[in-house]
């Protein structure tokens, strides 16, 4: 007899669903090939908030029901190289150091910084400097206000 069919939902980060019709005894791998064709190495496959790392892993043995939801990320390159040497850092928080996301305190602190040192010493501080301090001070606030408002 033939194995029967299930569907399986692929959600994407940007929302957008995508139907995948597999069998029970499909693997992970498999899916991958059928359905991201040149880009298995690519995409990782989250189901119930597990990384599914085992490409021979079948859909069985993940109990995947009719209608479950497999979230897709699908990296722009593949598979970073793993460094070398004793000081090589296996933790991917540390690895994954964005210095773009210290730019926000680094500015507040900055501004902070500045506006300490325009109530302790005023008499150093032109009418300019103090409006043009106040000026930057409201684009940031603004800025920041639109950016992480959601």
């Amino acid at each position: 007899p033939a194995e029967p069919t299930m569907v399986l939902r692929l959600k994407f980060l940007n929302d957008t669903e995508r139907l995948a019709r597999v069998r029970p005894g499909d693997t992970v791998g498999a899916l991958k090939r059928a359905y991201f064709p040149g880009q298995e190495q690519q995409v990782r496959l989250i189901y119930q908030g597990q990384l599914l790392r085992d490409d021979s892993q079948s859909l069985a043995a993940l109990h995947l029901a009719h209608n479950s939801v497999l979230h897709c990320h699908i990296s722009q390159q593949g598979p970073a190289p793993a460094p070398a040497g004793p000081h090589a850092s296996t933790d991917p928080v540390h690895a994954a150091l964005n210095v773009g996301s210290l730019m926000l305190p680094l500015f507040v602190l900055l501004l902070a910084v500045l506006w300490y040192f325009q109530l302790q010493y005023r008499h150093v501080f032109t009418a300019t400097a103090t409006t043009f301090l106040a000026g930057l001070t409201l684009l940031f606030s603004f800025m920041a206000f639109t950016m992480y408002r959601r």
